[in-house]
């Protein structure tokens, strides 16, 4: 096949982690068939490339064009509105795309449109779709169902481009149940999890050498992700001054390191908690692997890289109830479940998996389900279903003159 996948989370020079389990996905899926691919990852327009605004200048500063894992990559940009909010976001999204993707199939016929992210970019793929005549499949990946549905307008239009496409995936079974709870039909709902490169996610060689190495010594957590309000980094903190003789670090930057380090020396842990900054992928291994749990406090995730890295590297996790999350910590290897999100169930939840903790060889053993080259096929089969049952308009007409 001839895939065109459109995404405005696919990764970039600029923003290396971000969406990089789409790029995963990508390739795995291309793997399983041998398809040829071609990426369209949409940023919106500014015009000024300053550090001094923010996300904003950085996505001024992606570049037009790239190539990823051997495929070419280009992030046209979209017009956003300010102060307007997000209705208008599609229209203008798909509007920006056509000339693009109408450049790219002078040379790339391709088959379907692989759609990842269901607001703005699984509407605009679905208007897209019927401007170039191709079947489209949409994936939701988690805010996409449980926060932007609750507007009005774009549940409207997300449940309209459910409608037309020819297939749509989940992360996570919650994801799916929650699609079907604003209306979409179950009949074009699949649920494909995410995989993890258990290559390159795995477990030290020498794990006390590791350690002694990074200097770590005593129970540890790690918590990762970028340092936003929604990871709740600032629980993980909270609860750590309630667990005396244990360590935190936190891996990911953004913009509220300043307060997590002023929160942290609120609680008097300042001393107890190491804030490592961005850190790029292939670090992350030793990360798991010297850590003696991961916890992940976030409040809205569809299942989360952070759960399937760390069991792969066979550190179990700590984590809030959210979403998909029940779906992956559903064994005793796989880690501890708190009741809810609050900073006491963190911190006995913390304090009873460092009381007990299950054989890293276990927990590794569970995290191999999780494997992307599954995820792959799986998704490959619903490309490969979309294309076969789509007719093109031209065959449509066809069959109606006949008629």
């Amino acid at each position: 096949m001839k895939i065109l996948v459109l995404s405005t989370l696919y990764p970039n020079a600029v923003q290396r982690r971000h969406g990089i389990f789409i790029e995963h996905r990508v390739a795995h899926l291309a793997a399983a068939g041998g398809d040829s691919v071609r990426v369209v990852a949409p940023v919106p327009w500014f015009p000024f490339t300053s550090r001094r605004f923010g996300a904003w200048g950085e996505h001024a500063r992606v570049p037009h064009k790239a190539e990823r894992r051997g495929f070419p990559v280009v992030h046209p940009r979209y017009p956003t509105i300010p102060k307007v909010g997000m209705t208008p976001a599609p229209l203008l999204m798909a509007a920006a795309l056509a000339a693009p993707i109408a450049a790219i199939r002078r040379d790339f016929d391709f088959d379907v449109i692989d759609s990842y992210y269901l607001y703005p970019d699984g509407v605009a793929a679905a208007l897209l779709g019927r401007m170039f005549d191709s079947p489209v499949v949409m994936s939701a990946l988690g805010t996409d169902v449980s926060l932007i549905p609750q507007s009005r307008l774009p549940r409207a239009m997300i449940l309209k481009a459910i409608e037309r496409a020819a297939a749509v995936t989940t992360v996570c079974g919650a994801l799916r149940d929650g699609l079907i709870g604003l209306g979409a039909d179950p009949r074009k709902l699949t649920v494909v999890e995410h995989g993890v490169d258990l290559d390159l996610f795995r477990p030290p060689a020498d794990r006390a050498a590791l350690r002694a190495a990074m200097g770590v010594d005593g129970p540890t957590l790690l918590s990762v992700g970028h340092l936003i309000d929604r990871k709740g980094h600032d629980h993980a903190i909270r609860a750590l001054a309630r667990l005396p003789g244990v360590r935190l670090m936190i891996a990911g930057d953004g913009p509220r390191d300043a307060a997590l380090r002023a929160l942290a020396k609120a609680q008097g842990v300042d001393d107890r908690v190491r804030f490592l900054g961005h850190v790029d992928q292939h670090r992350l291994p030793d990360l798991y692997g010297v850590a003696d749990a991961t916890l992940s406090c976030s409040d809205r995730e569809g299942i989360a890289n952070v759960l399937l890295e760390s069991l792969a590297c066979g550190t179990p996790l700590v984590a809030t109830p959210v979403w998909g999350s029940p779906e992956v910590i559903r064994v005793a290897e796989a880690g501890l479940l708190v009741a809810e999100r609050s900073d006491d169930a963190i911190a006995q939840g913390t304090a009873a998996l460092l009381a007990n903790l299950p054989d890293r060889a276990a927990t590794r053993a569970y995290g191999e389900r999780y494997d992307w080259a599954e995820t792959g096929r799986q998704h490959r089969a619903l490309l490969v279903e979309a294309v076969a049952g789509y007719r093109p308009r031209s065959a449509r007409a066809r069959a109606t003159i006949e008629v």
